[in-house]
């Protein structure tokens, strides 16, 4: 039977941008099932006492703009340490990603992901603006519909039950990936994964 792996994560997430790419091919390597779970981290955070970013401290908001630096330049991917279009609602592009999974599959979704994270980070584009989800999509080779389709109430009680699983996970950040319910949280954790995966 085949590993299955819960992906949580925010379209927004930097950090989840920068692990994709390597998180996919593992995945992929090992064979393993991934559930793609778009999650709201506010509702994540009001359980968890997380903050958002613009209310942390001076000093950690500092240093996440030296990590990033420092894992864009280890891992050779472009990123745009203060992106254009930062903060941005993350909310429509989980819901089309979704809508993605639900009529094209995780692999599909996957695709959109990567695309969508690289909007952010690397291209400087705005994921809240639907004309930018629209162009995505075509990029990807998905149709158009999906856009429609991510605004259906059965999309938002996905969205809304892929937040209280991972609430229910204790999931407390993004990206997550939970392997046989034990968490693995940060990009900076996907050595750890590949080990989980290894073993099974």
């Amino acid at each position: 039977m085949a590993t299955t792996i819960d992906y949580y994560f925010t379209p927004q997430s930097p950090w989840t941008y920068l692990g994709h790419a390597r998180f996919t091919e593992m995945a992929r390597q090992a064979g393993a099932t991934v559930r793609v779970l778009p999650t709201d981290l506010g509702q994540v955070f009001a359980v968890s006492g997380g903050l958002p970013l613009g209310k942390r401290a001076p000093q950690r908001q500092a240093y996440r703009l030296v990590e990033l630096k420092r894992f864009s330049d280890s891992l050779q991917m472009p990123l745009h340490i203060k992106p254009a279009f930062f903060p941005v609602a993350g909310d429509d592009a989980s819901r089309l990603i979704i809508a993605v999974d639900q009529q094209d599959g995780a692999e599909a979704a996957m695709r959109l992901c990567g695309a969508v994270f690289s909007a952010v980070w690397a291209q400087e584009r705005n994921i809240a603006d639907a004309a930018v989800l629209a162009q995505l999509l075509d990029e990807q080779g998905l149709s158009a519909e999906r856009l429609a389709q991510s605004r259906s109430p059965e999309v938002q009680q996905r969205y809304e039950a892929n937040t209280q699983q991972a609430i229910d996970q204790a999931v407390f950040g993004a990206p997550s990936y939970v392997i046989d319910g034990e968490m693995f949280w940060g990009q900076d954790r996907l050595d750890f994964v590949a080990q989980k995966l290894a073993a099974k």
